[in-house]
């Protein structure tokens, strides 16, 4: 099999892995190498001066040693199979690199034989690219479970990020739909990653070769076991505190195998919900939001018709409308329609004079959504209240009017006879 088929067939079963974003790395290239690793990111992107930024994305391998019954790539699987040579992906690398196809490699792979042979051919790629190709584009490589502490440290030296996807959140539907794998076996790697990175960003100069500079990243698969959001946002959240995740991605669960074990080959979950699963994610990450917040024992699942925030606000109407000349900066950011910046142009705007609605469409306010939640000189007092079941419906997305091709008719039209 020559290198375009092997190509053809590995890019397509890389496709389904979404944590690829290289946001968080700035690598100094050395004298006479090749790439730049821009901290704007990577993967289809777009950096702070336009640019589309792209990588090359492919397994080195998709011929799997398990059997896991959410993955194309499974053992059991009659599909066309193929693995890279190291020496093939690195000039594949290379080439698309001389072309200006790409500025970077995001590289997984099945598990070939045994993941400490996996994990090897992988190292070998990112050293050879690093220090004789003198390559200093990005790199993601993943960390494969199971593998040696050398090796996965390794990596971590020669790639700017590196990932291992937790897959299914919770333990017990893992071991059902995954019976090699586990939680714990998945979780080694991680922490590993997170105390080297930690001991090397204490122990090392600026100076010195930075470790993992971009950081970790995962993913999970939602909708394959029934879990809620709940359970999903839980696990998000240990890992931004313990693992110090850079970024954790969701995937809609997408029916590729027929297995009793999984949701029928019809059955898929809304993509609205892995929207919403990235605005509750947002919330954690920027808006100071705790997931018990987003979600509860009364709520385990998000609301698919509004987005967290605006839900979050009409269940406790007790803290709303707030004053916006008063309201602290945290209370501002958990008001439908007001970001981070905006909130910080209010915070700072306020101080030389009252803030009016003109104003706050000028600093970015999205006022069909906040003028419910606050009230400001122009309020009238008897508005100075919220009503959950008033508000709702008019925040709720309003329905796409029906569209006709007038080119193409559904139907054709009986003429009336001449004369």
């Amino acid at each position: 099999m020559d290198v375009q088929e092997k190509l053809k067939i590995l890019a397509a079963a890389a496709k389904y892995d979404v944590s690829c974003s290289s946001s968080g790395s700035k690598r100094q290239v050395p004298q006479g190498g090749l790439g730049s690793a821009c901290s704007a990111g990577i993967c289809h992107t777009w950096s702070s001066d336009g640019r589309c930024i792209s990588l090359l994305k492919v397994l080195l391998s998709n011929a799997c040693k398990y059997d896991c019954a959410y993955c194309i790539n499974r053992r059991s699987n009659d599909i066309p199979r193929a693995t890279f040579t190291p020496k093939e992906l690195i000039e594949l690398t290379l080439e698309f690199y001389r072309r200006n196809y790409i500025e970077g490699l995001f590289l997984s792979s099945a598990v070939v034989g045994s993941p400490d042979r996996t994990m090897e051919m992988l190292v070998q790629i990112a050293k050879e690219l690093r220090t004789i190709h003198k390559f200093g584009g990005y790199i993601h490589l993943k960390a494969i479970p199971g593998a040696s502490s050398e090796l996965l440290y390794q990596a971590g030296l020669y790639a700017d990020r590196s990932s291992v996807n937790i897959e299914i959140p919770t333990d017990r539907a893992l071991q059902y739909l995954a019976p090699e794998k586990n939680h714990a076996s998945i979780y080694k790697p991680m922490n590993f990653l997170a105390e080297r990175k930690l001991e090397y960003k204490t122990e090392h100069s600026r100076y010195s070769p930075r470790f993992l500079p971009a950081g970790q990243s995962t993913q999970m698969i939602v909708g394959a076991a029934g879990e809620t959001d709940l359970q999903i946002l839980t696990l998000s959240n240990g890992f931004y505190k313990q693992q110090q995740m850079k970024r954790v991605y969701f995937s809609g669960y997408v029916p590729l195998n027929a297995d009793k074990r999984l949701p029928a080959l019809t059955t898929k979950p809304p993509l609205v919900r892995e929207h919403r699963l990235y605005q509750a994610d947002w919330l954690m990450r920027f808006y100071k939001f705790g997931y018990d917040e987003i979600v509860d024992s009364a709520h385990p699942n998000l609301d698919l018709e509004l987005d967290p925030k605006v839900a979050w606000a009409l269940r406790h109407p007790e803290f709303f409308p707030i004053d916006i000349q008063t309201a602290d900066y945290e209370m501002l950011l958990r008001v439908p329609g007001i970001g981070v910046k905006s909130a910080q142009l209010i915070v700072s705007g306020r101080r030389f004079s009252k803030i009016r609605l003109e104003q706050m469409k000028k600093m970015g306010v999205v006022l069909k959504r906040a003028q419910y939640f606050i009230y400001h000189p122009d309020t009238p007092a008897s508005l100075r209240r919220l009503y959950p079941e008033m508000v709702r419906p008019l925040l709720l997305p309003k329905p796409k009017p029906l569209q006709l091709d007038l080119f193409q008719p559904t139907e054709t039209l009986a003429l009336p006879a001449a004369g």
